[in-house]
This record gives structure tokens, sequence and C-alpha cells, in this order.
């Protein structure tokens, strides 16, 4: 049927379409929406073949989220075969848990392997309207808010078993821990997005710097309550609220934070290095202009000045004083 965007129009697409130019930005809203639906089309096919893929590997992947829980102490840990039992076993008590598990297993691993698909169909949707140096310093923070991301879902991984430890340690040994499998896995799908997008965090002031919305000054000024904001920030959002988990991510957002700042001092020496001949660098950054500033003297001073060979024309009765190179027959004195 025509108009629908079957795999095999897709991919003929996908391979036939030429690079597009900044040009192609100017075409009209139609054919910007028709590049869309492609571009959203073919997202979503590389998503439902990625999430076949994981639904098939959904054990593998099971485990592999399920160790830092199996890693407990078996006196922490539930087991029909007693406390000394090596098994580690979570719970579901709905009908439909066990397939819902399964496929929001499945449905997240896919999302992860799918990425560069959805990201390139993005990144050739966006990149058409930038110019070239917006895309370099585009693809430049895309691929390392990628490697920020990733840091801070690894490191949420690897604290998720202490933190465990410690919130379940507070039954003691009058209560063991029956962990539902459906709010454990929303456990962990919570703590390893809060981390990803906190580590984000630094790279956005680093682009707030460069765009040179704040200074690196302004910012070492409020260095002591953006700490104390920093751990306020991640005592809220953490799904246990347990003063492990509000350090393990306090400390290195601080310490990425400490980052920006020395990547801001750099871009601020640069900038100072450079100068600023504006008639308004005087001014402070939130002090405002007036609106009759006058910066005729300013550019008067720098203007040249006639020399020896060209001397000034006199100014008298009859006369007018022209510049270099006008002709005074064709002015008209009155």
């Amino acid at each position: 049927m025509p108009g629908i965007p079957t795999p095999r129009r897709l991919f003929a697409s996908v391979h036939q379409r030429r690079t597009r130019t900044v040009e192609d930005s100017r075409m009209p809203l139609t054919e910007h929406l028709r590049e869309l639906r492609n571009r959203i089309a073919v997202a979503l096919l590389g998503f439902a073949v990625a999430a076949v893929v994981c639904f098939i590997f959904e054990p593998h992947i099971f485990n592999w989220l399920k160790a830092p829980y199996c890693d407990l102490p078996a006196s922490k840990r539930f087991s029909p075969d007693g406390a000394a039992s090596t098994n580690c076993t979570l719970y579901f008590f709905g009908i439909l848990d066990a397939f819902t598990i399964r496929l929001k297993i499945s449905m997240i691993a896919a999302a992860v392997v799918s990425s560069p698909v959805w990201l390139y169909q993005l990144w050739s949707f966006i990149t058409p309207g930038l110019h070239r140096h917006e895309r370099r310093w585009s693809l430049t923070f895309v691929g390392i808010s990628l490697i920020l991301f990733a840091t801070g879902a690894v490191f949420a991984y690897l604290t998720l078993s202490t933190g465990l430890s410690l919130l379940l340690g507070f039954g003691g040994n009058g209560l063991v821990s029956v962990l539902d499998g459906n709010k454990y896995l929303s456990y962990v799908q919570a703590m390893l997005l809060i981390f990803g997008l906190s580590f984000e965090v630094p790279l956005l002031v680093t682009m707030l710097n460069l765009a040179g919305v704040v200074t690196t000054a302004r910012l070492r000024s409020w260095r002591r309550a953006e700490i104390f904001l920093v751990f306020v920030f991640a005592a809220v959002v953490t799904p246990s609220q347990d003063p492990f988990t509000m350090l393990a991510l306090g400390l290195p957002m601080v310490l990425l934070y400490e980052v920006a700042l020395i990547v801001g001092w750099i871009n601020d020496r640069r900038k100072a290095r450079r100068g600023d001949d504006s008639p308004y660098a005087d001014l402070g950054d939130d002090e405002t202009s007036p609106l009759d500033y006058d910066d005729a003297p300013l550019r008067a001073a720098g203007a040249a000045r006639p020399t020896e060979s060209t001397p000034a024309s006199p100014v008298g009765a009859g006369t007018a004083a022209t510049a270099p190179g006008v002709d005074p027959s064709h002015l008209d004195i009155t």
C-alpha cells in the first residue's frame, strides 16, 4: 500500500538518501514531518528487533541484574531450604507478574542495545539545521554524555550490593527479606537511571560556561552552597535514601563538578587571552549598560589620524573639509 513505511522501503530510503545539508532544513513542513516519520519508524524497528533478541536472552540478563542481591549473605535472604542454603530466589505474587517481569527486562535491555540506532536517527534529523562548528561541538557533547551516563550506571551497579546489605541488615535476626521481583527490578532500574542522569550535571555546567552564561569565578563563589545542594539532591532522588547511597552519588558528583570547574577555568583564561574590544567590556556581569551609552570617543580614538603625506584640508569661507579621495567639485556648497 502507498505511504506505509514497510521495512523494504525504509531500508531502500536509508541507502538511497543523500547526505543532508543546511539547505535541507529549509524544506516545507510536510517534508520535515515525513522525514521525522521515517526516522521514528526506523528507530522503532530497531528497538523491536532488539526487544525480540533480548527477550530470548532474558534469563542471562535477569541473572546479571539479580547478582547484587545474590551477593548478600544467605542469612539476609529468605530460602525455603533454610538459612544455610546458597539458592538465590526472587518471588512474584501476581498471575501476570512473571510475564511482566520478563517483558520489563527485555524492554530495558532493548533500549540500551538499540541506542546506536535511535541516537543515529535523532542525530541525522537534527544535524542538517546545524553549521559545521555546531555539529562538531554537539557531537562531542553527545559522545561525552553517553560516556558519563554509562559511567554512572556502572557505578550504581557496583554499589547496589553494599546498599542492599545495609538496608536489609536493619532487620537483624528476627526479620528475613522476601523480595518481590517486580519491586526489586524497579529499584535497580531507578538506581541505574538516577546515577546515569546525575553524572550529566557537570556536563551541563560546562556547556553553560562555554556558552558564556556563567563564569568560573561566579561558580567558585557559590561552591559551598553548591556542594550542600548536591548532597541534598542525592539524598532526595535516591530510591533507598540511605546514607551510603547518598554518599555514593554525592561524592562522584562533587568530583565531576570540580573537573567541570577546571574546564571552565581553562575556557575563561582562553577568552581573557583573546581579549574583548567591546565598549561594554568594563561592565560587570550583573551591571546593565546605559541606553544612551556613547562609544563615539572610543571609535574616534581608534580611527586613523591624517599623516604628513595626506594633509588635512583647510576649512574656511567658501571651502569645505573633504575626506581623502573625494572630489570637492562634486559637493554642493551654498
